[in-house]
Parts: C-alpha cells; structure tokens; sequence
C-alpha cells in the first residue's frame, strides 16, 4: 500500500506517541492512526474501505479488553484483512508470546526496546523493510 498508514495499536498514549516519533525522527514519510485497544482495532478495520486499509499495524499485546493475541488472530483469520502487514510490538520477552504470535501469523515480533535511540533504529528498519524507503 504505497500510502504508508500505520495503525498504530496500544492502550498507553505515551508509548503511541512515542513510536510516533522516533518513525518521524527518520524523516519516514507516513500517515497513522492511533488505536488504544483490540476492540478499537477490530471496529476500525471493519468500518475501513478496502482502498483505506493501513499498510502496516503496530500491535500491542497487553491491553484491556481484547488482548492483542486476540485481534491478531481476528485479523489473521478474515481473509478480508490477513493480508495487511501486522508487527508484534511489545513489552513482553516471553518466548511464548513470541511463538504464538508467529503461530496466528504476525508478520513480526517485536520487544520494545528500554531506550529511545533504540526505539529509533528499530522503527527506522521497520519503515525500510515495510515501506521500501
């Protein structure tokens, strides 16, 4: 999707935001979306035109309400979406979240790194490899 939207799915706005800056911090070329939760998500995505799909979604896995676990799995299963890029992107270290996460079909797993310049590199790579920047 040559639009490069970016869903980007976490219950603490802090974190969002920050994500939001260290892609803006590479000068990577985007439109996003902020989505506090699963549920938000899962409306959202069937509320969306097909041509209005996001290029690639951050997903969190610890939130209230649907767990990001569950919206990857919602996603992953309707053919009307699985399609759509969706990176794993976390504070969790557990090889568990790890595997389930590839086992529903992310297309990434992804701990969020302790510190900023990190985060940084991290959200730099993601825009080269998803983006093609």
């Amino acid at each position: 999707n040559p639009k490069n939207l970016v869903y980007i799915v976490d219950d603490d706005p802090d974190d969002r935001q920050i994500i939001l800056d260290a892609f803006l911090e590479n000068n990577t070329k985007m439109d996003y979306v902020f989505i506090e939760n699963g549920d938000e998500l899962m409306k959202t995505l069937a509320e969306c035109e097909e041509s209005d799909f996001p290029s690639l979604i951050l997903l969190d896995l610890n939130m209230p309400g649907m767990l990001g676990m569950q919206a990857l799995k919602e996603i992953k299963n309707n053919s009307r979406y699985n399609h759509i890029p969706t990176i794993v992107l976390t504070t969790s270290t557990l090889q568990t979240d790890r595997s389930s996460s590839y086992s529903l079909g992310a297309n990434c797993f992804l701990s969020k790194p302790p510190s900023y310049t990190e985060l940084v590199s991290l959200t730099n790579a993601i825009a080269k490899l998803w983006f093609n920047v």
